[in-house]
């Protein structure tokens, strides 16, 4: 008779989930899983923090729409990942943490990295929390996981393995592996809703429809396009549902949201949180019919009423409402050409800012530069705050997944995770990180996990010496004098810092050295950090992502 141990069961079940990379940082409590990984061909890319395997992980899982999963070990281990398991739950990302724990037969004794509580902390941020109680029973826990966080809303899940469950050993003809344990099917709109949502919309004289994260999670980027093309509406995305929709089509807007919001007289939102960066829905013309489609019944009606909720996959319910319509599809010229003067109003007032050659460099003339490396085959990360909000709005996203940000919760420290995560799915497609300087303090340090797996990045830094966002209000309301906590240092070379990692790096405090210095640290085929000193307080920009224009 055969024995294997509980790491075997751990890493049969993700070879079976189509699971080829693991995030991690060693730990003895759960090391038995990387022997049962090497034996099922999973690669374990091991980090230098937990939250940035928790961050990778779940870039995995944005990359893939699968399972993105991280093995953290007991106590500190756990507790590291929080912040990660936060960001993925306010983004809907189908994440697995699987954490070590003490063993249970040494429970209350003090055992090493003993912690009360793990499973009860990760609860509110995660659909589904639990401890594994017998070795033979990982495969089942570990079923019910993937069913958890890849049906419904999609979101992360937390196991805790003490580790005599872990380096438990059972009979391996005893232990069968699930299968079938989950559906691939996705729900369908209600019918009668989805009658009266076409009815609405193909009646509409100011339609405008805009998609969010979860069409991006269901790959309803066509089904949005065609909808909006039949009705002859303008598309705005936002979050993960850039690139759903490419920036070329001629229906696509980024420039004119509020005034499309104001003024619309039916406006259709798809997987889209209306939440602060949709000012609660506020913004929204009062008597304006409203749509909406969510896979999640919570979000259809929050902070704004809406005329019609339709609960489902928005991909089928999209295909659904335009089947509907029909041949009912008007134009509406006369509406759509008022915005595109808008967008272009915008643009043009814009022009001045993205060629500046002012010293200090204006960050949108930086944006400018970092938008001439962004192709079909380059993913963009962005970890930061006011230079990400502009870069979001400069470079150029054209496909599902090119962007990846830090989302609703606003974490920083995304951006490192991320890149691995991109170099693994794919070591072949250029990685693009929009950096503040700020964002880079949090996990620059995984450079190092960047060199050693010879992940081939470049990150070019904002740096305006402090934490824009907050100072910018903080000096609006107590005034210069009393701005305390948002300032950083003149002299951080954060360049050096990846050079002595093992990587390359440049400084950049001229408008003409941006673009050979991007290029250099293309070239140089390293892990590599451009640092481009900009102006704390740039003309025509105001903290807070917003143009003023």
């Amino acid at each position: 008779m055969t024995q294997i141990d509980g790491g075997d069961l751990v890493a049969r079940m993700l070879k079976r989930e189509g699971i080829d990379a693991v995030f991690t940082l060693s730990g003895g409590h759960i090391q038995n899983i990387y022997d049962g990984c090497l034996d099922e061909g999973i690669r374990v890319i091991d980090t230098r923090h937990e939250q940035v395997a928790g961050h990778a992980a779940e870039g995995y899982s944005r990359l893939t729409r699968k399972c993105g999963v991280a093995l953290v070990t007991a106590g500190p281990g756990v507790t590291d990942t929080v912040t990660a398991v936060a960001t993925a739950y306010q983004n809907a990302s189908p994440m697995l943490v699987i954490g070590g724990a003490a063993p249970l037969g040494t429970s209350l004794m003090g055992a090493l990295q003993e912690i009360p509580g793990t499973v009860e902390m990760m609860r509110p941020i995660t659909k589904w929390s639990a401890t594994i109680p017998y070795t033979r029973r990982i495969p089942d826990y570990l079923a019910q996981a993937f069913r958890i966080a890849l049906t419904g809303r999609y979101g992360p899940v937390f196991l805790e393995i003490p580790s005599d469950i872990l380096f438990g050993r059972v009979e391996e003809d005893q232990v069968a592996l699930p299968s079938g344990y989950r559906t691939e099917g996705r729900t369908q709109g209600d019918f009668a809703l989805v009658k009266q949502a076409a009815e609405l919309l193909a009646n509409a004289e100011r339609p405008v429809v805009m998609g969010g994260t979860g069409v991006y999670w269901a790959d309803a980027g066509a089904a949005l396009q065609e909808l909006a093309e039949k009705i002859h509406a303008p598309m705005y995305l936002n979050d993960m549902g850039r690139g759903t929709v490419s920036q070329e089509h001629p229906q696509f807007m980024s420039r004119t949201r509020r005034t499309a919001f104001g003024e619309a007289d039916v406006i259709l939102f798809a997987g889209t949180m209306i939440d602060f960066r949709l000012r609660y829905g506020q913004s929204i013309n009062r008597d304006a019919k409203v749509i909406s489609i969510d896979i999640d019944p919570n979000e259809l009606g929050r902070n704004r009423g809406i005329d019609i909720g339709i609960e489902g996959d928005p991909k089928n319910a999209l295909l659904q409402i335009t089947a509907e319509i029909g041949a009912r599809g008007a134009r509406h010229d006369a509406w759509m050409q008022k915005l595109r003067d808008g967008e272009t109003k915008v643009s043009e007032l814009r022009q001045r800012w993205l060629h500046s050659d002012a010293d200090p460099i204006h960050p949108l003339r930086l944006c400018n530069e970092m938008a001439k490396f962004v192709d079909e085959d380059t993913t963009v990360v962005g970890d930061g705050g006011d230079i990400v909000g502009l870069a979001s709005q400069v470079l150029p996203v054209n496909r599902p997944g090119q962007f990846m940000g830090p989302g609703p919760l606003g974490t920083l420290g995304v951006g490192t995770g991320f890149c691995i995560a991109a170099k693994t799915v794919d070591p072949k497609r250029k990685v693009l990180m929009v950096n503040g300087d700020g964002s880079f303090g949090l996990n620059g340090f995984d450079f190092d996990t960047l060199v050693r797996f010879d992940m081939p990045v470049v990150a070019v830094v904002g740096n305006d010496r402090q934490w824009g966002q907050i100072l910018v209000g903080q000096e609006k309301m107590y005034g210069e004098e009393r701005v305390v906590a948002t300032r950083l240092g003149d002299n951080a070379r954060y360049d050096r810092v990846v050079e002595a990692l093992g990587g390359y790096g440049e400084y950049v405090t001229r408008p003409d050295e941006i673009f050979p210095a991007i290029e250099r640290a293309f070239a140089s085929g390293k892990p590599a950090c451009v640092n481009v000193i900009i102006d704390q307080k740039p003309e025509g920009v105001s903290g807070g992502y917003e143009f003023l224009g």
